[in-house]
């Protein structure tokens, strides 16, 4: 014990120009950070110019601790300031966050954005803007309606055969169009009662086959946490898959360790949903994080959030796909932006998500082609979109056009 202290101890010595997580930072006391090993990992040019020039007394051992990235992670503005030039908006609207989604970045993360442009998309996913601030009719804090499919907490049993299963409200980093940021980021954590009852919960239900752990993200919890969830999980018969949805492999990569994928693999079968939102986001610690996954038997997709001037258009969706299949992640589902409060400014029309499907359906491999979704307010459910290629359609033939306008017959008879 005492050596995990003076451990400790040490680390909060360490140069550190920046990036001190407060007591007060939902979620700062909560974690529990295991004395696991810290991986040989590559440290990208980019992130050794940015240590050198931020953290200078810090090592390569401490960077790739993911326990040093998140005791490290960048919460106030005066800590922003020192790292980059912040916008009039982005000022005015980190200084009214109160009581709204946190602002949280990794160092890691910090370094793919801070001699950026106002407008760069990275930048644009973390750091908040004015407009976020502006709410319209239509948006509400919990657009899905979770919370009324939740009959203990931390479940949303929404669809029949299925669970959602939020284990933690901590994420590494705070995407700014979060759909659940009525609530992540709160000190409204839970406990092993509700763990059990959870668990429970599932066990009760033989209906359900599919468990999606979720958050905040999982992968910010210890692996002894993280063991204990499985664990409980996987002795249910009737649970025939478990999936675990995090962004960790492109905001934090230093946390797929050598341990954890051990951990995971336990459980098989085990999937893992993966949030991309540009291809910029693709660096080498990131394909290395994907691929030790890989390695380890875990199927990888990715969850794509349609975002205007992020990705809404047809170049920079195809080369983020293309990219992903790269590192051996499969392009999964491309979501309308939920309408949460404040969102508007990252809103596209639906037409756009459609004309991007248009312009990757025969351009490229269907590997390489998500499907659309737009997950209904209210919690209507998931609802896949596809451009019109349906041109006439009765009892005696159906005719299509393809993806280049010419038409095709196919009898139905």
């Amino acid at each position: 014990m005492n050596a995990n202290n003076n451990e400790a101890t040490a680390l909060r010595r360490e140069s550190r120009l920046v990036g001190r997580s407060s007591d007060e930072e939902p979620g700062a006391k909560t974690m529990i950070f295991s004395q696991n090993e810290i991986p040989t990992q590559l440290v990208s040019n980019r992130s050794s110019d940015f240590r050198n020039r931020f953290f200078p007394l810090t090592t390569t051992d401490s960077w790739n601790d993911w326990k040093w990235q998140l005791r490290n992670s960048i919460t106030s503005i005066d800590e922003l300031k020192k790292i980059m030039k912040l916008s009039e908006k982005e000022i005015m609207a980190i200084n009214n966050l109160k009581g709204r989604l946190p602002m949280r970045i990794t160092p890691y993360f910090a370094s793919l954005i801070y001699n950026t442009g106002f407008s760069h998309p990275l930048r644009r996913n973390v750091i908040p803007v004015v407009e976020e601030l502006l709410h319209t009719r239509t948006e509400q804090s919990d657009p899905l309606h979770e919370n009324s499919y939740s009959p203990v907490k931390g479940i949303v049993h929404r669809y029949p055969d299925r669970v959602l299963f939020t284990v933690t409200q901590v994420c590494s980093n705070y995407c700014r169009y979060c759909t659940r940021s009525h609530s992540v980021g709160k000190l409204d954590k839970l406990g092993r009662s509700d763990y059990e009852k959870a668990f429970n919960y599932i066990a009760d239900h033989k209906e359900v086959r599919d468990v999606l752990i979720s958050g905040g993200d999982p992968l910010t919890l210890t692996d002894e946490a993280l063991d204990y969830i499985l664990y409980n999980i996987r002795k249910i018969e009737h649970v025939e898959i478990i999936r675990i949805g995090t962004r960790i492999p492109v905001v934090l990569p230093q946390r797929i360790t050598d341990n954890l994928t051990g951990i995971l693999k336990k459980y098989h079968p085990l999937f893992i949903s993966l949030h991309f939102s540009h291809p910029a986001e693709i660096t080498p610690e990131c394909a290395e994080a994907c691929t030790k996954l890989a390695d380890n038997g875990f199927p990888l997709g990715s969850q794509t959030v349609l975002l205007k001037g992020i990705n809404d258009n047809v170049p920079v969706m195809k080369d983020l796909m293309h990219k992903l299949l790269k590192i051996r992640v499969r392009p999964y589902y491309l979501y309308q932006c939920d309408l949460i409060p404040g969102s508007g400014h990252f809103r596209t029309t639906v037409r756009k998500g459609l004309e991007i499907i248009k312009g990757l359906r025969g351009y490229t491999s269907g590997y390489a082609i998500p499907t659309f979704v737009i997950d209904a307010p209210g919690g209507g459910g998931k609802i896949p979109l596809l451009p019109d290629y349906v041109v006439e359609h009765n009892n005696e033939r159906i005719i299509l056009r393809n993806y280049k306008g010419v038409l095709c017959e196919y009898p139905e008879k």
